[in-house]
């Protein structure tokens, strides 16, 4: 586990842990309400052991897990975990991205990663909320970078789980099968960006980061502008 509780956007009662995961470097992410220590896991793509020992390290209580797209790196290890963890449900994403869920297994073979297909136990569309210890996410589906991505937004504390929607200094591929750059930036410029510069984001690589800064100065956004 590289960033604690303490260094991460999320604050005021829910807590956030990021645990690199696969050889993508995925940030899969615990969240957890401090007073109860329940909390959810997100996109736990592999490395189950590694999450498994962070959960015990910080003393949280997965209740459910959350995915925000179908890409192996994020979802690849869901349907063991469920397991693992006694059969907790999971939430996420979009049903557009059933195609990917469901081809896990051959997405793993083409990385030589194990994974298995995974059907969540609830859909989520735009417009929907997911609750993490009784702290409310809403759900923004962004296609794009796959066609059922989507965004959660604690309005509440001004933060927000990014998937590979936005990144520091960059966005989510868009050459990926059922990728389309045109839809990524429409999302980024008709949903995302409107949440406001204050909103701190954990993305699925790399650093954490604020719209705001990417709005000033990620160059596929100024370039978008301009």
């Amino acid at each position: 586990m590289t960033k604690s509780e303490k260094s991460s956007p999320a604050s005021k009662g829910l807590k956030a842990a990021i645990v690199p995961v696969t050889p993508f470097q995925q940030n899969c992410t615990l969240l957890w309400d401090a007073a109860t220590m329940k909390g959810a896991v997100v996109d736990p793509g592999g490395d189950l052991d590694r999450i498994e020992a962070a959960i015990a390290e910080v003393g949280m209580q997965p209740a459910k897990i959350l995915l925000t797209h179908g890409h192996i790196d994020h979802a690849g290890g869901a349907a063991e975990l469920r397991e693992r963890l006694g059969g907790i449900p999971i939430e996420g994403p979009h049903a557009n991205e059933r195609p990917l869920l469901d081809a896990l297994e051959q997405q793993g073979q083409a990385y030589g990663m194990e994974a298995r297909a995974v059907t969540p136990d609830r859909w989520l569309a735009d417009g929907d909320t997911v609750s993490v210890a009784g702290h409310t996410f809403e759900v923004l589906h962004c296609p794009g970078h796959s066609p059922g991505s989507v965004v959660l937004f604690n309005r509440a504390q001004r933060f927000a789980l990014m998937g590979d929607v936005l990144f520091q200094g960059s966005i989510g591929r868009t050459d990926l099968p059922l990728g389309s750059h045109e839809s990524l930036m429409h999302a980024i410029r008709t949903k995302v960006l409107p949440l406001g510069d204050d909103v701190a984001f954990i993305c699925g690589h790399g650093p954490t980061s604020t719209i705001g800064q990417e709005r000033r100065t990620n160059p596929f956004i100024i370039g978008d502008a301009a």
